[in-house]
């Protein structure tokens, strides 16, 4: 079976959340802690940022002493060319990389004001694509800015370029938190489909349901007969309403009634140590866990009521679906 791998984001989306970020030291404690836990793929920054390179530079010095040794570390690009040959001189042993273009008729006309067509988005991924190639890249992903709102028949036809050019991986991003899990289910099995190419899940919860997506983007990516990754950020972090919750992604397809035994993770994953990175990660950034926060808030194990009370301390499991040891 077609497995269900994380790409935690917080070192590079979640440190965008507004007002705030880490330190670089913070960002590194949050990539070790990540490698404990077994998180398959860390994007932990920016290679064409000149203010980034000490850290990135210094974290793949700890990836080749075996420090970090389950996590891979991998970096955010655009998808143009001279950004490839920018972050591979910036930083030489950067071997993942995820490049990143607009593909909604909104963001095409929005940004590059009418001086691109959707032709050029191709052709400039596809030129990236081959350069991360000739840099010595070993997992290249092209990210779909904007998929939610793009064309189902571009983003296909997109992915099945960048594929032939030599990149590995496909990642969907709901930008502005717009998808609901049924159309995300059933635009995702349709790319998988087609594209036949491992799909990752990048999804804001503006609305809210950006774990729910999340979840049932993997599950149609598994369906349709591929790998699944999903972009998680610790404690859901980021952009305006933030991303999907690592730990409540993972408990989804671990607990929940339509994944649980159905599908698999990452045999590397260990969840019981997803409360300690929860609670490092709201330290680092200032921003307490909310008291009602899936699996690691303080109210999580908590009951008010007298019949829940009672019926809890009869059997945990009459009124909690989960153990706190796990965690």
């Amino acid at each position: 079976m077609n497995k269900i791998y994380f790409v935690d984001v917080t070192n590079r989306d979640g440190v965008q959340t507004s007002r705030l970020g880490l330190a670089k030291l913070q960002k590194t404690i949050i990539n070790l802690m990540l490698d404990d836990m077994g998180i398959t793929q860390s994007e932990f920054g920016f290679p064409t940022t000149k203010h980034e390179l000490n850290y990135l530079n210094g974290n793949l010095e700890l990836v080749e002493r075996n420090v970090i040794s389950k996590t891979k570390l991998s970096g955010w690009m655009r998808g143009i060319a001279e950004d490839v040959e920018l972050s591979f001189h910036n930083v030489p042993k950067l071997k993942n990389v995820n490049l990143s273009q607009s593909t909604s008729e909104q963001m095409i006309n929005g940004k590059y004001m009418g001086k691109k067509t959707p032709q050029d988005i191709i052709n400039m991924t596809c030129e990236a694509v081959e350069c991360a190639k000739s840099c010595g890249a070993e997992i290249i992903g092209v990210n779909a800015e904007d998929a939610s709102r793009s064309d189902i028949d571009f983003l296909i036809r997109y992915a099945k370029e960048a594929k032939r050019a030599g990149a590995k991986r496909f990642r969907y991003c709901d930008t502005i938190g717009f998808e609901d899990p049924k159309t995300t289910y059933d635009r995702i099995f349709k790319i998988a489909k087609e594209v036949e190419m491992p799909i990752e899940m990048h999804f804001h919860n503006d609305l809210g349901m950006a774990a729910a997506c999340s979840v049932m983007g993997a599950k149609a990516a598994i369906d349709a007969g591929v790998d699944a990754y999903i972009n998680t950020a610790i404690n859901g972090m980021g952009e305006r309403a933030g991303n999907a919750d690592l730990v409540s992604c993972l408990l989804a397809i671990l607990k929940s009634a339509g994944f649980r035994n159905k599908y698999q993770i990452d045999e590397n994953i260990d969840l019981s140590k997803s409360w300690k990175l929860a609670k490092y990660t709201a330290y680092a950034f200032g921003v307490p866990i909310p008291i009602n926060q899936p699996a690691v808030g303080d109210n999580a194990f908590a009951h008010e009521s007298g019949i829940h009370a009672d019926g809890a301390l009869k059997d945990r499991r009459n009124y909690e679906l989960y153990d706190y040891e796990e965690l």
